[in-house]
């Protein structure tokens, strides 16, 4: 009975909120955007908006591709050729799809030349490799994390290190996964990864873009002094945390009684704005074209605008096995690692982190 009352039981999560000023010299907000690294999903709402001016809209349809790799061998990743082309000349994200971090092999590849798997215990031990018990795998340890520094196995290509690693992928456990990667070249560099892994089945994706223009919305009201809100006065970060998600979900809010569905409704005080532009993006984004989107959303404010606020939510891969930086992620009930910034139009901002409970707290 205890383990069925556990099952019904809301997923938890923790929400750090934060406040701060784009101008100040120690605001974190841009290392913040850089270690999140494997996102699927970034929406931006601003409030008495109609139309996107003309430089947000064309940064907004400027999307880099990502790529889809079918039954890629992981020793593909660790090549020297890989390295030097990729990993060294810019920003390289890869991630395993459709694979499970609570039940399945995983593989994260970080910017910073990281790569990271998640194996289960009969992998790790056949692999051969050195790790550590992953933190989520209870009195029994089934989950091993793998961590091998690309950057510094490239210095040194003759090394015990590189060779023990090269062979056991390809020799005595060739791994194969289906991976998503995404470049952002930092030069002038014309390698292309459709020519790169032409000898696999690799297809090209544009992130989907969806644009909606709401009307007669009711939106909290917001102090940027009041992290906290006050009542009759402005609504909370949490209050707020919980309204976007309803927008950003498409719910409806109008707590009528015959709505079997929902029941939510707009927090209080409030206001209706005649217009509001939701912009979402979808795909394998990487930080920097978010770091582009928060910094030109920064500049909104730079000529007077009936906008209160903006907010930009940024929401990473339930099942990577990363969440901030190199922190281990684990699903368990939730899996969500996501963050969302709130900015106001003096350069205030706040700034929400949200994971799951079993996770380590937010940066």
């Amino acid at each position: 009975m205890a383990t069925l009352r556990r099952l019904q039981e809301v997923p938890r999560h923790l929400l750090v909120c934060e406040k701060s000023n784009f101008g100040h010299d120690k605001s974190r907000h841009q290392h913040l955007v850089e270690t999140q690294y494997h996102n699927y999903k970034v929406s931006f709402l601003i409030p008495e908006c109609g139309i996107l001016s003309k430089k947000l809209k064309s940064l907004v349809m400027e999307n880099a591709p990502f790529y889809f790799v079918k039954n890629l061998p992981l020793y593909e990743l660790i090549s020297s050729e890989f390295i030097n082309t990729f990993v060294k000349k810019g920003a390289c994200c890869a991630l395993t799809y459709n694979t499970s971090i609570d039940e399945d092999n995983t593989v994260a590849l970080l910017p910073n030349g990281k790569l990271i798997l998640s194996l289960d215990k009969d992998t790790y031990e056949e692999t051969g490799l050195q790790g550590r018990p992953s933190r989520y795998s209870g009195r029994k340890v089934m989950k091993f994390i793998v961590t091998i520094d690309l950057m510094d196995l490239s210095l040194n290509l003759d090394s015990k290190s590189y060779k023990r690693a090269w062979w056991s992928f390809k020799e005595k456990k060739p791994l194969k996964f289906d991976f998503l990667l995404a470049w952002y070249p930092t030069g002038a560099d014309e390698s292309t990864m459709m020519s790169y892994f032409s000898n696999y089945q690799i297809q090209e994706h544009q992130p989907k873009l969806s644009l909606n223009l709401l009307t007669d919305l009711q939106c909290p009201v917001l102090q940027s002094h009041l992290l906290r809100g006050e009542p009759e006065v402005a609504c909370s970060a949490q209050e707020l945390f919980d309204w976007l998600g309803a927008v950003f979900s498409h719910v409806n809010l109008n707590n009528e009684s015959n709505n079997f569905i929902s029941t939510y409704c707009c927090p209080q005080p409030s206001t209706v704005v005649a217009k509001a532009y939701l912009c979402t993006i979808t795909g394998f984004l990487l930080p920097q074209k978010i770091g582009l989107l928060l910094e030109q959303l920064c500049h909104y404010f730079d000529e007077p605008k009936l906008a209160p606020w903006i907010s930009l939510c940024v929401q990473g891969f339930a099942d990577s096995p990363v969440s901030w930086r190199e922190n281990e992620h684990d699903f368990l009930k939730g899996g969500e690692h996501l963050y969302n910034f709130v900015i106001f139009n003096n350069r205030d901002y706040w700034l929400q982190m949200a994971v799951g409970a079993s996770d380590d707290c937010p940066p």
